[in-house]
């Protein structure tokens, strides 16, 4: 039957590759002249001042200037987009560039769109795929996931430097990896492995693509980092976190994410591991999931490997000392969550203290 219709939005310029940061200045010109700069604290100290420079030395952006440069406020919650929203109008820009990390780039969508202007994407970790997707991940002011708030369309322009990633320290690069490889490992196991539809066809090929180029160039990308390097192979895995995995989000229909996303949510109960990554817990999470399936050992050996290739934890105790009843109030919040539901098959706690243990067996091997 008729599949029924959907809006798809991709980013109208990804401008990627050594230096692409100074490739902007083709581009900015035809959004507007008065910039309102956003991002993490760190992440503004690393790139403002570039941009300041390319403003100063570009001269198609001769009359191009920063009018108000803000910290995002450190959370993506309605607060903080309140605030921000007022400081845009205040400063009468006429473009939004926001820079850093996934809730950097979030807030960054958000405040553009109620502002009506177009937004640019500058992140400077590759921990998530936010600079292309058209969604931002909404929190309370507590930190604690509240939902998602749909864009009407993805960002104007994506900035992808690997100069710009590679001074990022590498556990951030690892985060990515890790959430990037549940691309193919949750839309694989909610498929079953034979999506519906070209536009899901097209999304789990992307995921079986992302984790192709990880698998090939994963752990070679973690070493450019951890030396400060932007190289070739930090450039084929920073296409597979933020645009094939990007494309994937945009392009799927219907839900996918699992098991990997839940236990990520399990651990957001427990101060002492809320805090550790997303990408880094989901990476953990996918293998898990590998268990919950009744994978073969040898599979889930060779995910593990890759995993550790990437700096992603493979065992409960790499990630935090958590007792016993610290590990149920994981277990049970992680199986009462919709991304838990998204299985084909019921999950109960005893399952998942199966499959968790059972992934920390086989790590020790």
């Amino acid at each position: 039957m008729p599949q029924q219709g959907v809006h798809l939005s991709f980013p109208t310029h990804i401008l990627r590759g050594k230096a692409a940061i100074h490739q902007l200045s083709s581009y900015l010109g035809h959004y507007g002249d008065r910039l309102f700069v956003l991002g993490g604290k760190t992440a503004l100290s690393v790139a403002l001042p570039r941009l300041h420079q390319l403003c100063a030395e570009q001269p198609e952006l001769s009359a191009t200037k920063i009018v108000r440069e803000a910290w995002h406020g450190g959370e993506v919650h309605q607060q903080n987009i309140d605030l921000l929203v007022e400081q845009v109008k205040t400063s009468q820009a006429n473009v939004v560039i926001a820079i850093g990390g996934g809730k950097a780039l979030d807030i960054g969508k958000v405040v553009a769109q109620i502002c009506q202007l177009p937004v640019v994407m500058i992140p400077t970790i590759a921990a998530t795929c936010a600079a292309v997707s058209a969604v931002s991940v909404l929190y309370d002011e507590a930190g604690h996931y509240v939902g998602l708030f749909k864009l009407d369309k993805a960002p104007d322009i994506v900035v992808l430097d690997p100069d710009l990633i590679a001074t990022a320290p590498v556990r951030w690069l690892s985060a990515g990896l890790g959430d990037t490889l549940a691309k193919l490992y949750e839309y694989r196991v909610i498929s079953g492995g034979q999506p519906d539809y070209s536009l899901n066809m097209a999304a789990y090929l992307q995921g079986q693509l992302c984790y192709l180029l990880i698998e090939r160039f994963g752990g070679a990308a973690c070493g450019e980092v951890m030396r400060g390097e932007g190289g070739s192979a930090l450039e084929q895995v920073m296409d597979a976190i933020f645009i094939y995995a990007g494309f994937t989000s945009i392009m799927g229909i219907g839900d996918h994410v699992a098991a990997a996303h839940a236990l990520f949510d399990g651990f957001t109960v427990l101060e002492k591991t809320r805090e550790f990554g997303h990408g880094l817990l989901v990476g953990y999470g996918n293998l898990c999931l590998l268990a919950l399936e009744e994978r073969s050992d040898a599979e889930i050996l060779t995910a593990i490997q890759l995993a550790r290739q990437c700096g992603v934890p493979v065992s409960l105790k790499e990630i935090s000392e958590l007792n016993e009843y610290e590990i149920a109030q994981i277990i049970e919040t992680a199986i009462q969550t919709p991304d838990m539901q998204n299985m084909p098959f019921n999950v109960s706690a005893t399952m998942l203290r199966d499959a968790i243990h059972r992934v920390d067996r086989l790590a020790e091997l």
